[in-house]
């Protein structure tokens, strides 16, 4: 694939629930021809990724959170729902779900994510403009190279005999692939874990849950066999649940440093925001550990009884979940006052805590697990502990060393399921791409958390210098640091689904863009401009409210006639505001005057469209697009 095109061409590096995401998005914002190439190393993967895949999620691994809010779209949230319920094809459902009617509140089985994304990713290539095409490559991106016209990248592409890089593989087929802009959606790393060392390889070890092997290790489990469960986070309770729907009546044992279990949401649950005032105390200087802690506990149980008597309406489960939500925009100015060095080991020690308290299980997840736990004779116990070390025995069953707060303690089990998580920090990554950008600065690890790599505000990566290295942009896991720092997104919620929907209209937006303005040779004047434009949306300048409302439209219209439409109207707007702020070289050029303020318009548009501090419910009502023809399917929505 080389530069011998006559359009630009984006590459996204991922085709899981990011990567897929943000080609959408690409596919949909794109007025001009562009090429969208999705790079995926696992073609199981595609439009899945590790979470999503159906080789790694039986039928009773359902979402951690409700149906209705699994749709891609934040501009319309009950899609998926509509999908499961009118589209997907169910023939070769179980009857169990064959005849399920998917509810906003309710539970969705994880598998059929898979169908639902690559059915909306082929609706948006159907619908894109002409010339904007989307191409699906097989391989893996192992080097890159910033040119002054873009990147290089070198893709290891799969063998005849399978991907061309473990042992016994092909030689390696490297190919050479040019890019305008990269994407960067890589998805999670496996983290080794440290207590496993001896058992990595072990028939009786399960170190990836959401493998195809893995699943079946589980599902092929005697019933009698006594299962240790390393983590009680939401993954765990995917195996612990999996086992239990099967029939276990084994022991299994939930193996957690912290001992936190989730909390259930209750029946008819809605996700809602609340505004609370910022928690001051937080504000005061830094002083130590245990005085930090003191003040959020004393700040939070204050919080926490202000939801309770001044929104009755609230369900006490879901209490903590709103204060968490509400804290978020506050959090930023709170950690800029930890340093660095404190801060890290603050994630490490609450980022079990802190996820429990912001989001909690549906029903048909949780239920059976706590049924199991109870009475204390159940087949499901809690072991709060460390684990030390996972070691062999002669029988071929393994021995869980755990050091517990009043002794050690071993189990022996029959199947160890490792949940031990993502590896956080890329400079312990062992994939060549990661070892590679680190290696030449091209991505730098995130100073401030360990967490992920440093970006920019729209996701561009950034060098040692803390300036652009070239045009490209990261999208879900590697921007859980910037996240954390930057909007108060902790953990997983970096590049939850929610996290991923806004990134992915971001730098789409963005990308598209900056390619239109150097196509146009309009890239050195974006800088002036944005000096003045930033007054001109504050004073509601003439037109430029329309304006954006009808880019929100178009950003959020599926059908490419209705797009085309809204794109006309947008562009009369902007043309009929006349004079610009103190910018009186620009302003002798009509093109280059629009050409900027379309800029300045999306990117309003973009702003108001990833607005967090309401429900996506709200967000349509607010931008008025509830009603709006073009968008999609708007008249199912309820309120």
């Amino acid at each position: 694939m080389s530069r011998t095109r006559a359009c630009p061409r984006v590459l996204i590096v991922g085709a899981g629930l990011a990567g897929t995401a943000t080609a959408i998005r690409l596919l949909r914002f794109a007025r001009r021809p562009l090429e969208v190439v999705l790079l995926e190393k696992r073609p199981d993967y595609r439009s899945a990724g590790v979470a999503y895949h159906r080789e790694g999620n039986p039928w009773d691994h359902v979402f951690n959170i409700q149906a209705g809010r699994m749709s891609l779209f934040r501009e319309d949230v009950l899609d998926f729902v509509r999908w499961a319920n009118l589209e997907a094809d169910r023939r070769d459902w179980p009857a169990q779900w064959a005849e399920h009617e998917f509810v906003e509140q309710g539970p969705a089985p994880r598998r059929i994510f898979q169908d639902y994304l690559i059915e909306r990713l082929a609706e948006a290539r159907r619908e894109a403009c002409p010339g904007v095409v989307l191409v699906e490559w097989d391989g893996e991106a192992v080097d890159m190279d910033v040119r002054p016209a873009g990147v290089d990248v070198t893709v290891c592409r799969l063998s005849a005999s399978g991907f061309g890089t473990g042992p016994g593989a092909e030689p390696t087929l490297l190919s050479a692939l040019s890019a305008d802009h990269v994407v960067l959606a890589t998805g999670l790393e496996l983290r080794e874990p440290p207590y496993a060392a001896e058992v990595l390889t072990h028939p009786s070890f399960v170190r990836n849950p959401f493998s195809e092997a893995g699943v079946r290790k589980l599902v092929t489990l005697p019933s009698e066999a006594t299962v240790a469960v390393v983590g009680s986070v939401l993954s765990a309770y995917d195996s612990a649940g999996l086992l239990l729907r099967q029939g276990h009546t084994g022991r299994i044992h939930l193996i957690s440093r912290t001992g936190t279990m989730f909390r259930t949401y209750p029946a008819g649950h809605e996700h809602g925001v609340l505004r609370l005032p910022c928690p001051r105390a937080l504000l005061e200087p830094y002083r130590n550990r245990e005085e930090f802690v003191a003040r959020v506990r004393s700040e939070w149980e204050a919080a926490c009884s202000t939801v309770a008597r001044e929104h009755p309406g609230v369900h006490p489960s879901v209490i903590a979940e709103r204060v968490a939500k509400a804290w978020e925009p506050y959090l930023p100015e709170v950690i800029e006052r930890i340093p660095s060095a404190e801060l890290r080991l603050l994630l490490d020690e609450f980022s079990t805590a802190i996820a429990a308290f912001r989001v909690g299980v549906v029903e048909y997840t949780m239920a059976v697990i706590e049924r199991a736990m109870h009475p204390a004779d159940g087949p499901v116990k809690l072991v709060v502990g460390a684990v030390e070390r996972v070691t062999p025995v002669e029988s071929s069953r393994l021995v869980v060393s755990v050091a517990t707060a009043e002794r050690r303690q071993s189990i022996e089990a029959d199947l160890v399921v490792s949940h031990f998580g993502r590896e956080w920090d890329y400079s312990r990554v062992g994939r060549p791409l990661w070892r590679n950008l680190l290696r030449k600065g091209i991505a730098v690890p995130h100073e401030r958390t360990g967490r992920g790599l440093e970006v920019d505000a729209q996701g561009t990566l950034l060098g040692p210098d803390g300036e652009p290295v070239g045009p490209i942009s990261a999208v879900g896991v590697p921007r859980e640091g910037d996240e954390l720092v930057r909007n108060g997104r902790t953990g997983a919620f970096a590049f939850n689904l929610a996290s991923i929907k806004n990134q992915s209209i971001a730098v789409a937006a963005r990308v598209v863009a900056e390619l239109e303005l150097r196509e146009d040779g309009l890239a050195q004047d974006l800088a002036q401009f944005h000096g003045g434009a930033g007054d001109m949306e504050d004073a509601g300048r003439g037109g430029f409210e329309e304006a954006v409302l009808l880019e929100v439209r178009r950003l959020a219209t599926r059908a490419r006639r209705g797009r085309e439409l809204l794109d006309s109207r947008v562009d009369a707007c902007i043309r009929a505001m006349g004079g610009l702020p103190d910018l009186p070289a620009l302003a002798k050029d009509a093109f280059r005057r629009d050409r900027l303020m379309r800029v300045v318009v999306n990117r309003a548009a973009v702003g108001r469209l990833t607005d967090v501090s309401v429900t996506p419910l709200q967000l349509r009502r607010q931008l008025g697009i509830a009603d709006e023809p073009g968008t999609a399917n708007a008249e199912d929505l309820r309120d």
